[in-house]
This record gives structure tokens, sequence and C-alpha cells, in this order.
């Protein structure tokens, strides 16, 4: 185990917390007030059984990291509850619960290349790509006059996904979203 500083953690890296337990940082915020001390507020689940919790602790405090190794596998199909994912080396197959993949689940292709951590050789979670490409196929119709650029419609994606679109868009477009914050990046270029 290493220990780094509060201040230094993101989304999908796993904490050994004080009570021995593995935690995935699901959301980590720092906060600087202009007078007091900064403090890092930690989203985390619990990977032995998902419960969800929150640490708000000084960005300077040491928290535990722990060891895990990221392996390439790519997405197949989903089984009733189950998601497959196949190593492309070695072409062994590893099933995840839905808890596992967390909300990013609505991101999840086929043949999409993602990183599975693994801690002791048992998949504990999984890190999907930054980006994805997928298409409209459902948003509301462009109100003329509405061409301010700060102005966002929702949309809804082939997955089912719900993310905040400009004006322009329309269905069947495909856009490439951000999956660590749902938000929209720039029209695909394909």
């Amino acid at each position: 185990m290493v220990k780094d500083i509060a201040s230094n953690f993101r989304k999908g890296q796993v904490i050994e917390h004080e009570d021995g337990q593995l935690y995935v940082v699901l959301k980590a915020e720092t906060f600087r007030p202009g007078k007091g001390t900064p403090t890092t507020t930690i989203d985390m689940r619990r990977i032995a059984d998902g419960v969800k919790t929150v640490i708000t602790v000084k960005t300077t405090d040491s928290l535990e990291r722990a060891f895990v190794e990221e392996v390439s596998h790519n997405y197949l199909y989903k089984d009733g509850d189950e998601y497959i994912f196949i190593n492309n080396e070695s072409y062994e197959q590893i099933s995840l619960k839905e808890d596992m993949i967390g909300d990013g689940i609505v991101f999840l292709q086929e043949n999409a290349e993602c990183k599975i951590l693994m801690f002791d050789g048992k998949a504990i979670t999984i890190s999907l790509p930054t980006r994805v490409t997928m298409e409209i196929i459902a948003t509301e119709p462009v109100v003329k006059g509405q061409t301010a650029s700060s102005s966002y419609k929702p949309a809804t994606v082939e997955s089912g996904a719900r993310v905040m679109v400009p004006p322009h868009i329309e269905v069947g477009t495909r856009i490439v979203i951000n999956t660590e914050d749902s938000s929209y990046v720039e029209r695909a270029k394909d």
C-alpha cells in the first residue's frame, strides 16, 4: 500500500480505508475556502458490498492507496445481470455484476476497450474509456430564437443515457460524450 494525500485522489482509484475495506472513488472534489483549511470530499463505494459513503478530510491528510493492476478487456455482451468481458491477450472471459461497473454502465458499448482493475487477482471495478460516441435517438425540437451558446436541451442516446446537448443537435446525430460527467463534447467526425 502507498500513502497519498487526499487531494491527489481521482475517480476510479482504489482506497484502503481505516476500516480495512477497499473503496473505489466515485468523485473527489477539493474545496479551498478564502479563509480556513482546504478540504477534500471523496464520494466512494465499498467494493465488498456496494455501500456508498462520503468522507471529508483535510487536503493534506494521508490515505492508503491500494495497489491495483489495470488489465485491458473488451466488453462482449450482457448475460442476465452479469456483463461479460474478454482479455485480448489470454482470451480469458470474466463476468462483472452491474454494481461493480457503477453509473457508467449506460456508456458501455459492445467491443469497447475497458480497463478492469484487479486486486489480488480478483476484479474489483472497471474503468471505462473517457469518451464514447453514441447516436441521439430522442431530443426536443429547436425553438426559434434559442441560439444562445449557453443554452442546452436534454437528449437521449442509444444506450438510454440522458445528455444535455446544444440546440442545433438533432435526432440521428452522432455525438462524443465524456463518460466521467456525462457531458456533451462535440459532434462525432465519422
